[in-house]
């Protein structure tokens, strides 16, 4: 995916990837219609089957809901999705899972009582980058910062800078502030702090097919987590980017951003923010071929964990996590990955301010 900046060739070094779309997906498009249609390769969507069965008695987990379990048609049709292709057949068992993505209060509360500092407060090693400058390593993150005029959607670091001094407490740089967003995502967070506050939280991260699954929230074959159009009525469902990307964003103040959690609908199973607004990390490991590895076995896959390894071939020989749902940066004229079935890909250092996450929990009778 990204592989940049202003610092490039020292970045570069230091494995600064973050998640946004593939630059094969790149090119503008309207909307892909009815999923039960077949996709570019002939697999078909199929209806989902569905167990309602109820929370296990006497679990009760604050700001999470319980998710039935059930058997979907788990991918895509859209054909700029390569990798979310073919349509198979996966079986998930009930879980329960985060109503909105983790939010600054939360993390910060995490951070009070572990004292806990992220990766991108950390500065970067000179033993783990010895041909780096010793200037050039300083904590830091990426922030997106839109270019003055309409660039070729084909170069990334058009739009994309290493800050200095940018953190989950400061998400665009040192003079940016969490203050008075207590309910926004927390951004800026690599594959580590995710997996470091789950682990403190006593939860995980969800499966690819677990938030598939939740983002769906009932609907078999649909392109968006609502249904079938992107703006029913002319409603906005979800944070993503409007305007002339990467340049010209119509949002408040011409600032693409986050917004609070749970500002937009929820969708069938009472989740909010599942498209748009952050990306958040999964447990996966990510292939772009692991969805025709799973339907060559031609068996229904049963509680998928991903693969054993990554292949990214955009960037072979730099492993990276699954991440789903897009973001406040997603548009159709460069990544609609806030469909359902859309996929990113992030080297687990990462970090960005697009980037978050949410909690799942297995019943304790699992």
């Amino acid at each position: 995916m990204f592989r940049f900046l202003a610092l490039a060739a020292i970045l570069c070094q230091l494995g600064l990837l973050v998640s946004s779309c593939s630059k094969s997906a790149a090119p503008a498009g309207g909307s892909a219609g009815m999923f039960a249609a077949a996709a570019p390769d002939g697999s078909q969507c199929q209806a989902g089957v569905y167990s309602h069965e109820p929370a296990p008695a006497g679990e009760v987990h604050a700001g999470m809901v319980w998710i039935p379990g059930g058997e979907f048609s788990m991918g895509s049709n859209n054909s700029k999705f390569a990798d979310a292709r073919p349509w198979h057949r996966v079986r998930v068992s009930g879980f329960w899972i985060s109503k909105t993505p983790i939010t600054n209060n939360q993390f910060a509360a995490f951070v009070k009582a572990t004292h806990y500092v992220t990766v991108a407060e950390r500065k970067p090693s000179q033993k783990d980058f010895p041909d780096a400058p010793p200037d050039k390593l300083v904590a830091g993150s990426l922030v997106f910062t839109p270019p003055q005029h309409p660039v070729e959607l084909n170069d990334d670091a058009q739009w994309w800078r290493y800050q200095p001094g940018a953190n989950w407490r400061h998400p665009e740089g040192p003079n940016t502030s969490i203050e008075g967003k207590g309910s926004y995502p927390v951004v800026q967070m690599a594959y580590e702090d995710a997996v470091a506050y789950a682990k403190w939280a006593g939860k995980r991260l969800p499966t690819e097919a677990e938030y598939e699954y939740a983002e769906r929230g009932g609907l078999d074959c649909r392109q968006f987590a609502w249904g079938s159009q992107f703006a029913p009525n002319g409603k906005q469902m979800a944070n993503t980017y409007h305007g002339h990307f990467p340049d010209k964003s119509t949002a408040k103040h011409n600032d693409p951003t986050t917004t609070p959690a749970g500002s937009f609908p929820p969708n069938g199973y009472g989740l909010y923010d599942m498209s748009g607004n952050v990306w958040e990390w999964n447990s996966d490991w990510y292939r772009a071929d692991y969805y025709e590895q799973l339907n060559k076995v031609g068996v229904i896959a049963i509680n998928p964990q991903g693969p054993v390894d990554s292949y990214d071939p955009q960037e072979p020989g730099v492993p990276k996590h699954s991440v789903r749902g897009g973001s406040f940066l997603c548009t159709d004229q460069y990544c609609s990955r806030y469909e359902v079935g859309g996929r990113g890909q992030t080297e687990p250092s990462s970090s960005a301010n697009h980037i978050g996450f949410r909690l799942v929990l297995s019943p304790a009778t699992q």
